[in-house]
């Protein structure tokens, strides 16, 4: 099988339209493939699963039943790539944005498993609740250059039997925009999918139309954990969309240099194409990645690292390479704060995934403390970045129209173009605003109180909690569901 390739100029050269980006020649991609497929025929995954271990013998891969080691030959990674959707298509509600995740289309959105937030009020890191889902998914829904909603926090007042349905209920409560969470028990994938057929309308309506789709996981290096693989199964069964992520540390779970790196995590990730499209033929999964780095100083796992964002810029490459939907990570930080070394590091990882053109870039709000906290005020300024990002991966608009040779030639040497007819129809699509920038004069600036833009975004956050009062699933539908409704959202003072 010929695989297609994306016409690439030299590496890390903006080329074409819209600043689309290149981290890897043809050459680079062609040698991480058979590396890849080296390490699936050669090397294997372990899997704890015998059924499926037998599944998998019985349509051409090599299993050590002992070692519960699979490998995988070329023919049937291939097979899978074909029989592997091209396009995914995640629903929203109520006029929220449908995620048509193909080629470059590029969605932007939260993410993360926080166990911590800063509370709104009182700035203290505390552990997260179910009431901060609800809370969050409000203020997301209202956020425009978030596209969609993962559930970012695990809620520390629910024990794990009862985690996914605090977690999922309060999202589709409070936000129309596609959902998306990592998933703790079958009880609760099974009671989350039965929640979601009914919001949805049917069982058929929600394979028609997923309102939500799910993580599992693929861990690093080279394994797939048994539950992990019975939720795998159990969700394709129910037609849900998922993704099976691996997030290799280089230089701790993978292979310290980035190419190798990338070589452990595309193999992974082509596993978890291979064992879904076996599991059911045509599945809606999605080439899943989470590459990060260690800090060879102190061992510590670094999150928001440039070379993470080099890694998941290129993972995007190669989703492209098998024509594939991708899942990747851009957003994340080390600091523990919404500093500036929170800005450099967001804005450096979000910017290389949209200029290469990854399609769901979880992640991309909200999180602070190499993913185990997030801020509410940070998802403001973070809508801002990615507004930002939006207006590069857009480029400039050339046409006869914007060029204004006829404003040029009325207004002429020496005048001013405040009222030109391109002024006028363009004042308001141009220019991309921030919600927190700060424009006024230094006076005018002391006199409003000196606010820097964490204080800022803290109020628009505090405005849209208390003010929006969207909720997106009706009473009739909570009542059967006695003792999991979502938590009201409370009044802030």
């Amino acid at each position: 099988m010929l695989l297609s390739m994306p016409k690439k100029g030299v590496n890390y050269i903006m080329q074409g339209l819209n600043g689309q980006l290149s981290i890897l020649s043809k050459s680079d991609i062609s040698q991480i493939h058979q590396t890849s497929l080296d390490i699936l025929k050669e090397i294997g995954i372990k899997m704890e699963n015998e059924a499926l271990l037998e599944m998998l013998e019985e349509r051409g891969a090599i299993v050590d039943y002992t070692k519960q080691i699979v490998r995988i030959p070329k023919s049937m990674v291939e097979e899978a790539i074909e029989k592997a959707p091209s396009k995914v298509i995640l629903y929203g509600r109520e006029g929220k944005p449908d995620l048509h995740l193909e080629g470059k289309n590029v969605y932007t959105g939260t993410g993360g498993t926080a166990v911590n937030i800063f509370d709104l009020e009182q700035g203290e890191r505390r552990a997260s609740k179910a009431r901060d889902v609800a809370l969050t998914a409000r203020l997301v829904d209202n956020l425009a250059n978030i596209d969609f909603f993962v559930v970012p926090v695990y809620p520390d007042d629910r024990e794990k039997l009862g985690a996914d349905e605090a977690r999922f209920l309060n999202a589709l409560c409070y936000t129309g925009k596609h959902v998306m969470g990592g998933v703790y028990t079958a009880r609760g994938i099974e009671r989350v999918i039965d929640f979601a057929e009914e919001v949805a309308g049917s069982a058929a309506e929600l394979r028609k139309r997923p309102i939500i789709s799910m993580i599992t996981s693929i861990i690093s290096p080279l394994k797939m954990e048994k539950d992990y693989t019975k939720y795998m199964e159990y969700i394709i069964s129910r037609g849900v969309p998922v993704v099976a992520p691996p997030a290799p540390i280089a230089g701790a779970t993978s292979p310290l240099t980035l190419a190798g790196c990338l070589a452990q995590l595309n193999a992974e990730a082509l596993f978890g194409i291979v064992l879904a499209q076996n599991i059911e033929a045509g599945a809606k999964v999605l080439y899943g990645i989470v590459p990060t780095t260690m800090d060879m100083r102190t061992s510590s796992f670094r999150f928001g690292s440039i070379e993470s964002g080099l890694m998941n810029a290129a993972g995007a490459e190669l989703a492209q390479y098998y024509n594939l939907p991708v899942y990747n990570t851009a957003g994340v930080t080390d600091s523990r704060t919404s500093d500036i070394q929170a800005g450099y590091e967001k804005m450096g990882g979000i910017l290389l995934s949209g200029l290469v053109g990854a399609n769901f870039i979880h992640d991309a709000a909200g999180l602070l403390d190499t993913g185990l906290t997030v801020a509410y005020e940070q998802y403001v300024i973070d809508n801002d970045i990615l507004g930002m990002v939006k207006k590069i991966i857009a480029g400039i608009k050339v046409d006869e129209e914007r060029l204004a040779f006829a404003d040029i030639e009325e207004t002429g040497p020496e005048g001013d173009f405040m009222t030109a007819a391109t002024t006028l129809k363009f004042l308001r699509s141009e220019f991309y605003d921030q919600d927190i920038f700060v424009a006024e004069r230094w006076e005018e600036w002391q006199k409003e109180g000196a606010k820097d833009g964490a204080t800022r975004a803290k109020e628009i956050a505090r405005d849209i909690i208390y003010n929006n009062k969207s909720k997106y699933i009706p009473e009739s539908i909570l009542d059967n569901y006695q003792g999991l409704d979502p938590v009201e959202v409370a009044e802030i003072e």
